[in-house]
């Protein structure tokens, strides 16, 4: 690749674009810059094609010179620096991540790429669409340390259900296994705190405060003699009701009454009063509308699974495995704990869990579906390889929420997928986990009664499951596109 003076590629730049004064801010987006134009008539767009070292431009909400990956990051600082401009740096990987992976020529892609940028320009995506586009913004940042911290966590648990199961002892395996739970721990137990930021971050309110309503969730400080109310039943709330969903429902509020705030409070005084606020009106209103709504729905929850599993067989088995997922999403899922631990206590075992598990097993599958259906989706396949290794190890946040849900339809036929395990499960009858733990393969060592073989079909026809279903009927044509991603 031709070696290009960044200082001098940046003045150019600005040659072309109407100068430093036509720039309100920049944006180092990893194979391209993002400017914030303010006078767009200013802008010579073919000029700006023509200059040595431009790969194309793409022009949306903000003009994007596409520069390939490390030149783009150092023609950004070099811009800002020339124009006293701090250089952003967005979250979200670049959507032509793909074309400079081993060839940066390939003008091919990146005409594809272009072309699915003004079809996209002059076809508006829906309301949903922008919806799921941002929880997918919320989460691509996070899925390097879903990874690391996912595999680190599912390693770890396999060996904790092995020490459960008296597979394997010994003091050196249970100081292996605490150490590698608090790594895990230092994403999964404050996870709330970081998709509040990362939401903040998309919706464009502070994002300190995005942090803090994320964390308000956790109810930290509530004791059992002095516990807040639920104001739909009068029983004491449970941290995390609302889950992530209800994390990121309530920031987007935060980001509106920040807004409307910043429009009539004075400058001087904007520091104390905004801040203050906000904070206060969104964490009431996420304690006690947000969490009590979800709690509410908890309650009514209960009462329908019980009946399921007094119904019981291959129904009950695809009726939870398919609605397990949506409840992990809104937080639901933390009622059942209760439901595990009475069945341990009374059968020794948890029939529920194995049948849950099945919902992860789903994801999965539509996952392998995805990687063959949109193999040319170069960002898209490689997202999927490096949660794949996670949601087999049963931790599924990187799957659903940076894949499967920001797609759309490949969430409905995971969580059909799941369904279909959990009816095999519920179809052979009595099997069961000893412990609550992990779901996926790290569950196994669990299983009591000898039972493995009858969990192992269940995960296998999950797998299948949501494989077929989403390889028939879940991809979306978007996102076969080549280097294209419909996040």
């Amino acid at each position: 690749m031709v070696k290009h003076d960044e200082k001098k590629l940046a003045q150019e730049i600005y040659e072309q674009i109407g100068g430093t004064n036509n720039v309100h801010s920049l944006i180092n987006c990893m194979t391209r810059v993002r400017i914030d134009i303010k006078d767009p008539s200013k802008v010579n767009d073919d000029k700006v094609k023509q200059i040595n070292g431009v790969l194309g431009t793409v022009e949306e909400d903000t003009y994007q010179i596409i520069l390939g990956p490390g030149l783009a990051a150092k023609v950004a600082n070099e811009m800002g620096d020339i124009a006293n401009l701090t250089v952003g740096e967005e979250d979200t990987p670049s959507e032509d991540q793909a074309l400079f992976s081993k060839d940066t020529d390939n003008l091919d892609q990146l005409a594809a790429e272009n072309k699915a940028a003004h079809k996209n320009k002059h076809n508006p995506q829906t309301p949903l669409k922008k919806v799921l586009r941002s929880i997918a913004s919320i989460f691509i940042p996070l899925i390097p340390a879903f990874v690391g911290a996912g595999i680190i966590g599912g390693i770890a648990s396999v060996f904790s259900n092995l020490l459960r199961a008296e597979v394997i002892s010994g003091e050196n395996w249970q100081y292996f296994v605490l150490v590698a739970g608090i790594i895990q721990q230092g994403l999964f137990g404050y996870l709330n705190i970081y998709v509040g930021i990362n939401a903040a971050k998309v919706f464009k309110a502070t994002e300190g405060l995005g942090g803090i309503i994320g964390g308000v969730v956790y109810l930290t400080g509530m004791t059992p003699e002095m516990p807040l109310p639920n104001i739909f039943t009068g029983e004491p709330l449970t941290p995390n009701q609302g889950g992530i969903i209800g994390v990121i429902l309530a920031v987007w509020i935060l980001s509106l009454l920040e807004k409307q705030l910043r429009k009539i409070v004075p400058n001087s005084i904007d520091i104390i009063v905004t801040p203050t606020i906000s904070l206060l009106v969104v964490g009431l209103a996420t304690i006690f509308l947000i969490m009590p709504l979800a709690g509410f729905v908890s309650i009514n929850l209960v009462g329908m699974i019980t009946w399921i599993l007094g119904v019981g067989g291959a129904f009950a088995g695809f009726v939870l495995g398919s609605l397990f997922l949506p409840m992990v999403m809104f937080g639901l899922h933390q009622v059942l704990t209760p439901i595990h631990v009475t069945m341990i206590e009374q059968t020794g075992s948890t029939q529920l869990l194995p049948i849950l598990a099945m919902a992860g097993a789903g994801q999965v599958g539509a996952a392998f579906a995805i990687l063959v259906r949109a193999r040319k989706n170069k960002q898209l396949t490689t997202m999927i390889k490096g949660a794949l290794p996670v949601g087999i190890l049963g931790i599924g946040e990187p799957l659903i929420y940076a894949v499967t849900l920001p797609l759309g339809k490949p969430f409905i036929t995971a969580c059909i997928g799941g369904g279909i395990g959990g009816a095999v499960i519920g179809l052979f009858g009595g099997v069961g986990a000893s412990a609550i733990g992990p779901s996926g393969v790290a569950l196994i060592p669990l299983i009591v009664n000898n039972l493995w073989w009858a969990y192992v079909l269940g995960l296998l026809a999950a797998y299948a499951g949501g494989f077929v279903a989403t390889y028939f009927f879940g991809v979306p044509k978007e996102a076969m596109e080549p280097s294209v991603v419909s996040l």
